[in-house]
């Protein structure tokens, strides 16, 4: 059998027959494209722009399903702290308390607010607790908001008994008494980001005075500032659209170049919010660079369409054939390429928190869309549009890149050289990357500025106090009343001084503290009774005192909860950096370790509040990555292999990933990037983004090796046309990202930005050099060997240095 014949390969044959009643019905398949983009225009209206924290949680982690079931009661990581700071007196001032009393009651009354778990120096549940003559415990709050005009003495009287207090000075009330706070839980399904921060802008406003500096920090401030952003966010797209719109008229400078693909951008968007929307998925502030994305990835295969139908009409003078050879060449490779793209996005469902889920589930089919509304509509566009007057596309500033790494590349002795410095590299990116953290590597929220108002609040407050970043280790006993064992407090009591070695720790608060200060409390104050008894009804009987003597319902709440079965210990940190996070969560594993079972039916549970919460996603941050970015590799390799019928053709792609993802995270390394929820997601879609160039070159080089049967001038000529797309998409694609490293104040949006720079510019740099560079070096049979057959469809021989995967694919 001849080996050109379609009997010979009747898969590709089946595939050709098939486009040829595309391409004889072009007006029928462009009509259906049409109706689907106005059904997916109809949806729009529907899909909805906002945050929800829940999305943002590894829900099946453990961390979390502790975080979930105690949010109620001892609270969660959705803390308002509000920070009041005096800097001409102390707070010990009557205009300085009403002030803060002020402060309190309008943040008790923030929408979704947990009224049982505000707290402030003059809130009604910080109260001053006593022992009288009688011998009966009584108490009354520090501050009485009926009685403002406190003489000097009283305000030097109440100084002296908050300061007593190492439940008030010290947690509420700053050391050098200059500051206090006021902290509230918000309950998540009642949380509404743009009201809270609304409110508390207004508050600060309000309140704002000489000498008077008020912070606020925690997590739905932050989320308030990101909403801030979004007019921000739409003016950094038009400004994009400018300037890719300026760059495809400096480029083509002829309509259909300038008009195909920005028609291909505007149908993708439509298609992919319709997307979100029938998949009844909310569209988040801080996830939006990758939709944007997408959207430019259909611009850049756009163009590279656009590019080759201008080439094939200078070669054929009827543009029916030159828009049918354009998708004969390109749709192959394209598709391949957007394939490897959702591949990269559909694997982020692996993970365990929901906003990367969702964002895999509608950002693959998105991507996928593209083969439909780009890669077969625009040739099908292209041969129904009357032929342009003029094909020639005119020298320019573009072009002199391609001609340049043209050059570099121009033989075998070049190629080793750039596959040396390749290693070189590649080798000095494993060393670097060992420098990336897991989590955040600096202080403060990295989705804003250094310089931002939320991070200087932020700042100010953990300078002042033990810290604003709080972890919660529960401790859960199998029976009711279980927490009045005196061995159950006296191991929760080690387990915080094993806590509070930690040099990171600012504080600590938990039952034992409160059962050995009421104990030294009845017993005249002598601090050698500030210790746990050692009967389970004097314990109880402690607690009860101290109940008792708090006119205000659920006073313990704050310790246990009402079974008596389950405490809550708080740690204070002053950062949630990932190696503080790390070593909490091992400091407390290294205690329970050595103590489990120890104490019988007593159960130690990790780990609640705000370090909790972010231990979690960074864990599953890690795990996401661990896991997603081999699978990529691996799923591109076999794509690659099978797609070409040969194991050199994904070795070739498998090399161009591992060097542009490994000098990715050297990168990340030494700007101080870390892996976390934020930055695994840009990572995946880089690598499948990236690849895309690598797989359009080497297919080029392999159609220019059967028209030319030379090597070299196969590589040569390659470059010269695909890489002038190449680089064109790549310098258009980063001339929009840049818009959000230069204008957008969201720091996340900007670093990721950034990011993307960096993948592209190296994933450029692999498809334009290290892959012809591999060819000419290697020689892979599937290129050196390549034939056509009847239909037009490129093939390869088998041998045994080039084992083929499949028997027929083109």
């Amino acid at each position: 059998m001849d080996k050109r014949s379609a009997e010979a390969h009747k898969a590709t044959h089946w595939l050709h027959h098939l486009e040829e009643i595309v391409f004889n019905s072009p007006k029928v398949i462009l009509s259906l494209i049409l109706m689907a983009t106005l059904f997916f225009a109809a949806q729009i209206p529907s899909v909805k722009i906002y945050s929800d924290f829940a999305d943002l949680l590894p829900q099946t982690h453990p961390y979390i399903e502790l975080h979930n079931e105690i949010k109620e009661s001892f609270g969660g990581a959705n803390v308002i702290i509000v920070g009041v700071e005096f800097t001409e007196h102390d707070i010990f001032n009557n205009e300085a308390l009403a002030r803060i009393h002020r402060i309190t009651q309008a943040v008790d009354s923030l929408p979704g607010v947990n009224h049982n778990l505000v707290v402030s120096v003059t809130h009604r549940n910080s109260r001053k607790v006593w022992l009288t003559a009688e011998g009966n415990v009584n108490s009354e709050p520090y501050y009485n908001p009926e009685n403002t005009d406190l003489s000097d003495q009283k305000l030097a009287l109440l100084r002296k008994d908050i300061v007593a207090d190492a439940r008030v000075y010290g947690p509420l009330v700053s050391p050098d008494k200059h500051m206090a706070l006021v902290k509230a839980q918000l309950i998540e399904g009642q949380l509404d980001y743009a009201a809270t921060f609304n409110k508390i802008q207004e508050l600060r406003q309000l309140e704002a005075a000489d000498g008077v500096r008020i912070h606020v920090t925690g997590q739905p401030m932050l989320v308030g500032w990101a909403y801030q952003y979004l007019n921000q966010i739409i003016e950094i797209f038009l400004f994009t659209a400018l300037i890719m719109l300026a760059l495809l008229v400096f480029y083509f400078r002829k309509a259909y170049g300038i008009l195909v693909p920005l028609a291909g951008v505007v149908v993708s968007a439509i298609w992919g919010v319709g997307i979100i929307s029938l998949f009844g998925y909310n569209l988040d502030p801080l996830s939006l660079v990758i939709p944007f994305l997408i959207s430019a990835r259909a611009m850049s295969h756009g163009i590279q369409l656009v590019e080759r139908y201008y080439l094939e009409l200078n070669d054929h003078d009827d543009h029916h054939v030159a828009a049918r050879l354009t998708f004969d060449s390109l749709f192959r490779p394209g598709s391949l390429g957007v394939v490897s793209d959702a591949v990269g996005l559909l694997l982020l469902a692996i993970g365990s928190i929901p906003l990367n889920t969702k964002l895999a589930h509608y950002a693959s089919v998105w991507a996928l869309s593209i083969i439909v509304i780009v890669l077969l509509a625009v040739p099908l566009l292209l041969s129904v549009l009357p032929k342009p007057k003029n094909s020639e596309i005119k020298h320019n500033l573009f072009r002199n890149v391609g001609y340049f790494c043209a050059d570099l590349i121009s033989g075998v002795k070049p190629a080793k050289r750039a596959l040396s410095v390749a290693l070189i590299l590649l080798l000095s990116g494993f060393y670097l990357s060992s420098n990336v953290v897991i989590g955040e590597s600096e202080p403060g929220s990295p989705i804003l500025y250094q310089d931002h108002d939320y991070n200087l609040s932020s700042k100010a407050v953990n300078d002042s106090f033990p810290g604003s970043e709080e972890m919660y280790i529960v401790a859960q006993t199998s029976e009711k009343g279980g927490i009045k064992r005196p061995e159950v407090l006296k191991a929760l009591a080690d387990l915080e001084r094993h806590m509070l070695l930690d040099p990171d720790v600012g504080g600590a608060k938990g039952a034992p503290d409160l059962v050995k200060q009421v104990n030294r409390l009845l017993h005249n104050n002598d601090p050698r009774w500030q210790q746990i008894p050692d009967d389970k009804l004097y314990v109880g009987g402690l607690m009860y005192t101290y109940m008792m003597s708090n006119p205000i319902p659920g006073a313990l709440n704050e310790f246990i909860d009402t079974d008596e079965r389950i405490a809550n210990l708080v740690f204070y940190y002053k950062d949630h950096q990932g190696e503080t996070i790390r070593r909490a969560i091992h400091t407390a594993k290294q205690w329970i370790a050595a103590n489990e079972g120890q104490v019988e039916g007593l159960t130690i549970r990790l780990a609640g509040g705000t370090i909790g919460v972010i231990a979690s996603q960074n864990e599953a941050a890690f795990e996401t990555n661990l896991w997603v970015l081999p699978l990529v590799f691996l799923l591109i390799f076999i794509f690659v292999a099978a797609f070409y019928s040969s194991l050199m053709a994904g070795t070739m792609m498998f090399g161009a990933m591992l060097f542009a993802t490994t000098l990715t995270y050297a990168y990340m390394g030494i700007v101080g990037m870390g892996i976390n929820s934020n930055t695994v997601p840009i990572i995946a879609v880089g690598v499948g983004v990236g690849i895309d160039y690598s797989i359009y070159m080497m297919d080029r080089i392999r159609s220019e090796m059967v028209l030319l049967g030379d090597l070299n001038a196969a590589v040569n000529r390659a470059i010269r046309t695909t890489g002038l797309a190449v680089s064109f998409t790549a310098i258009t694609l980063i001339a929009g990202i840049v818009m959000w490293v230069l204008l957008s104040d969201l720091r996340f949006q900007a670093d990721a930005a950034l990011l993307l720079i960096v993948m592209i510019i190296l994933n450029g740099a692999a498809a334009m050099l290290l892959v012809p560079s591999w060819v000419l070096v290697f020689k892979p049979n599937f290129i050196v060997k390549a034939y056509v057959d009847e239909d037009g469809v490129i093939h390869a021989d088998q041998s045994s240095e080039d084992v083929s995967l499949i028997t027929t694919k083109a």
